[in-house]
Order: C-alpha cells, then structure tokens, then sequence
C-alpha cells in the first residue's frame, strides 16, 4: 500500500476513479470518488432539469462508489421508486468499472419547473423506497437491502441503508455540480457536469476482536467519532476539484490519522443496450402489443432509456 505521502509528486490520474484508503490511527476504511467525463456523458445525453441531474449524479456516485468493491461481471443496481415529481432514479454499477443511469419525472410538475441547483431533493423525491440490488453472477442468488424514502435527500437514505442494512457506521458526503471547464480543441470553454464522493466506514471486529487486542470497545467508539468528524470537515469543492488530486484531499483531511491507500479503480460510462439484446427484448411480445408500438410502415423504434441510443427495426425484422 502506499502512503499519499508518497505520491504528492507523482503525475495521477484525477477523475472518473475511485480511490480506497484506510486511516492508520483511527483503522477506519474508505473510498473517495471523482467523476468527471463519465457522470458529464450520462447527464448531457438527457435534458434533464437540475434538480434532476443533481439527484441521479448523486446516484451514479454512490452506486460507482460502493459497486467499485465488487468482484469482476458483479452489479449494483440502486433504485428509487416514489411518489415525488421524480419518480424513478436507476444507477448501475457492472465491474470493474462500467456505469450508466437515467431518471424519470414529471414534466408538469411545477416545483420541478421552478427548482434551481440541487433544489430541495427531499420534497423531489417525496415518499416511497429505495432499493439496492446486488448480482454477484455466476448463477448465484441476488441480495437486495430496500429503506423507506420519506421525504429526505438521497444520501440520508443511504445512511439509512447501511444502518438497518449493513449496520455498519457509515458517513458518506456527495457532491454534484456543472463545472466552467478547459478550452475545447475550437478554443472554447464549456460547462460540464462534475461529481465526487466521500465515504468511511468502521468495519466491525473480526471474531469480535481487533488485531490489536489492547484495543476496547471505548476505543473504537472514540477512534470512529474522530474519524467521522474530520471526513465531515470536507467541502463540496475539494470533491469536486480538477486541479485537487482524491491522494492530496485524504492528505488534507487524514494527515493526523496517517492514511494509506490502495490501488484505484477506473470508470467509464458505458451502456449494455445493442441491437441484438433489444430485438429479442420485442419478440417477447405478442402480435397485438407489437401492433400498438408499430408505425405507420409497420416498423417499430426503440429508445434506449440509459443512452437515448435510437434502434430503428423494419416491420419483417419482429414478425
């Protein structure tokens, strides 16, 4: 492992990865997540409000964020289902790295339409549940954890989830924002989405003991609350930061702890979708329910909700 003392004065990768860590003192685990072109492709191919792409920008760091610890061709679906103006939030996770996400909302609804920013992402969302759905493949059963969502933003929610859930102490920070970014190859600078995250957790003793067996509940407790405050001290732009490497932030907010990390792991966004998958998707339906997608020359097109991909099939292609 190496210590980020000792990759100040390395050239690193700075977005679309997440970064594992470990605090030396008070022996918590972590991750930090920065997203950069992958979240700025997944949202610019929607024309999403704010408050929308905020909250699904949110998902997809969350989700990358903790779908990042799963072993090779395993997803991590995080859902949400409510009665809110956005109604569906979908954020998968396939390893090693691959991401995608989309939102459902209502159009029409006036608080939506007047929300800037973040907007207020509890009153967005309104009530219903959030779900978490682990594949591991290789035929193997699917775990899914679901908690409530009664008006509150999408990361205490996830707090939630990992207090019934995993009971795990957890503290998770995200930030979303559209960042003023470089020059183009025209000489222009544009906006881009931006996203970054913050997670620690205490991991719970092995056969009820720490390796250090001096070591006592109190201390734990003690160890933690540290923890968990100086990972509180971080703002939304030191997560958001390009010119800010996830080595030197966990330096800035871990130096008195002493913080190793570990090797990071790569993101890009990428959709399943594809011709093949999406023919056989149709040949599921029978001939009256085909009818009612069919246009006026019998074809039928499909758009792919992820990637807004259209897939256009001839009427003898489905027959």
């Amino acid at each position: 492992m190496l210590s980020t003392d000792d990759t100040r004065g390395l050239a690193l990768p700075q977005d679309d990865l997440v970064l594992p860590f470990r605090t030396v003192r008070s022996d918590v685990v972590g991750r930090v997540i920065r997203l950069g072109a992958v979240v700025d492709a997944v949202l610019s191919r929607h024309a999403y409000p704010e408050p929308v792409s905020h909250a699904l920008g949110e998902a997809l760091a969350l989700t990358a964020m903790l779908g990042s610890a799963l072993k090779v061709e395993a997803k991590l679906i995080l859902q949400t289902k409510t009665d809110g103006a956005l109604d569906l939030l979908v954020a998968d996770f396939v390893a090693p790295g691959k991401v995608r996400g989309y939102a459902s909302f209502d159009k029409s609804d006036a608080g939506l339409a007047e929300a800037k920013g973040r907007g207020d992402q509890g009153v967005l969302l309104g009530k219903g549940h959030m779900a978490m759905t682990i594949d591991p493949g290789s035929d193997k059963d699917r775990y899914q954890g679901i908690v409530p969502l009664e008006g509150e933003p999408l990361v205490d929610a996830a707090h939630t989830y990992f207090r019934q859930s995993e009971q795990l102490p957890t503290f998770i920070r995200l930030a979303v924002a559209r960042h003023y970014g470089p020059a183009t190859g025209e000489g222009q600078r544009v906006w881009a989405w931006r996203a970054g995250g913050l997670m620690v957790q205490q991991l719970p003793r092995e056969g009820g003991k720490r390796p250090d067996a001096a070591a006592s509940e109190d201390d734990d407790e003690e160890n933690w609350n540290r923890a968990r405050h100086l990972a509180a001290t971080v703002e939304d732009h030191e997560l958001l930061d390009p010119t800010l490497s996830p080595e030197r932030l966990l330096y800035r907010l871990f130096h008195e702890e002493g913080v190793r990390v570990t090797p990071t792991t790569a993101l890009a966004a990428e959709c399943r979708c594809s011709r093949a998958r999406i023919r056989g998707y149709l040949q599921r339906f029978g001939a009256e329910e085909l009818k009612d997608m069919r246009e006026p020359d019998g074809g039928i097109t499909v758009t792919c909700e992820f990637c807004s991909r259209k897939y256009r099939f001839a009427s003898a292609e489905i027959d």
